[in-house]
């Protein structure tokens, strides 16, 4: 339409016309004269702005999707398909029902703790004639697997990774001499240094030289600055003996650790760390003690034996 007279006219008496109904509907209220319009004006542009609605929702909840999940949820995610994975790998038969218990053992830590893992199988160990406690397993840089991360599995604490490839990565285990990892005793929290012994028990070395420990506490990681190499939590061992204390600084200790060096197979490498310290939470439950049987022997004269003045 051309910017003419009569246009710019018609074009003023719309505008009037549509301030009129519009005071008319708010003076008449729920009686209002256009109020049939409009709902006939819905019941022909309803189904239209309906389906343009379906149309555009997906794109709004895919996108409020990855506004409300952080990262960490995503990646948990992404363990827990992975981890799937790996269950579904080593089928149902004889030969694997060892390893799916493994994994399961190992999926209930993870669950405690609140670690997020990367579950892996161990395909090689350590050479023989060297003189470091390694494995090395079929998890690696492809699957989100850095240096320095914890390494544990149905039992315990396995080690630390040390080397990364894409597909595979090398894991220093904790009865390494080379491996030093930060304790805490179970309850009165005494803090110190385990150091792996190869096929001995670890040696923890604790900081406070008086502090009270007995055969059969249990040690937990203590964790370090930004959860590596080691998270919190993860437990370690249960000491077996103790060195009298000699007024040092220090205090010895000698722990069995829970895990078995000479029998892995299923481990998990912590790529997410627990949001709080689970402190002692992870540990197994502790056995019930068995009470040692007491015999009372009562002796009860025969009719045949002699009786002595004692018993007349």
């Amino acid at each position: 339409m051309r910017d003419t007279k009569e246009s710019r006219l018609l074009l003023v008496l719309l505008i009037a016309i549509a301030f009129a109904l519009i005071t008319v509907d708010i003076r008449g209220g729920r009686n209002s004269p256009v109020d049939g319009a409009r709902h006939a004006a819905a019941a022909a542009f309803g189904p239209i702005e309906d389906g343009l609605s379906s149309a555009v929702d997906p794109v709004g909840d895919a996108v409020s999707a990855v506004r409300d999940s952080g990262d960490r949820h995503d990646r948990l995610a992404v363990l827990e398909k992975g981890n799937a994975a790996l269950k579904a790998k080593l089928g149902s038969d004889d030969r694997n029902r060892s390893r799916l218990a493994q994994l399961d053992k190992m999926l209930k830590i993870a669950g405690e703790g609140q670690y997020g893992i990367k579950g892996a199988q161990v395909i090689a160990i350590g050479s023989a004639q060297g003189f470091s406690w390694t494995i090395t397993i079929d998890a690696g840089a492809d699957d989100g697997i850095k240096r320095d991360m914890t390494v544990l599995n149905g039992d315990g604490l396995v080690g630390r990774v040390t080397t990364v490839g894409p597909s595979t990565s090398t894991i220093l285990l904790a009865n390494d001499p080379d491996f030093t990892v930060g304790t805490r005793m179970e309850g009165d929290d005494e803090l110190g240094f385990a150091s792996g012994q190869g096929d001995r028990p670890l040696r923890v070395e604790l900081l406070n030289g008086k502090a009270e420990v007995k055969k059969g506490d249990r040690l937990v990681t203590f964790g370090s600055q930004a959860d590596r190499p080691f998270v919190p939590g993860v437990p370690v061992g249960v000491v077996s003996r103790v060195d009298p204390s000699g007024g040092g600084l220090t205090r010895t200790l000698y722990v069995t650790p829970y895990v078995s060096f000479t029998k892995l197979d299923i481990v998990g490498v912590v790529v997410a760390a627990p949001k709080q310290d689970p402190r002692d939470t992870v540990l197994p439950t502790k056995p019930k003690p068995v009470p040692t049987p007491t015999v009372t022997v009562t002796v009860t004269p025969s009719a045949d034996a002699p009786v002595t003045e004692e018993q007349q």
